[in-house]
């Protein structure tokens, strides 16, 4: 994800697990803020460090209107939007810091 985007995400404690719907204007600093327990609260509290979807937005406005619109739907919905892009509900945010990987040949 680029930066200065605004992101909506999702963070779990696990497969089906339960579900925190945030919104940032920095989504690898809040993960990492998430992952480390600095943010009191609800994610704290249930240990939620996995970022399981995200979706960026480039106006604050609908980012926000997104992130209201998520809350309010179904948990049976949002466990269908995660499985829709991430179906093994892995950890998006293992990938950036994961060292490059070389490739040789065709």
């Amino acid at each position: 994800m680029e930066r200065g985007l605004v992101a909506v995400y999702i963070m779990t404690n696990g497969i089906r697990g339960t579900l925190y719907v945030g919104v940032t204007s920095d989504l690898y600093r809040r993960v990492s803020e998430h992952q480390a327990g600095l943010i009191p609260g609800f994610t704290k509290d249930h240990d939620l460090k996995r970022l399981v979807w995200f979706e960026p937005h480039e106006q604050v406005v609908s980012a926000i209107r997104r992130e209201k619109a998520i809350k309010h739907y179904l948990r049976d919905w949002k466990i269908n939007l995660i499985e829709r892009d991430n179906p093994n509900w892995d950890d998006l945010s293992l990938v950036w810091n994961a060292p490059p990987v070389w490739r040789h040949g065709t």
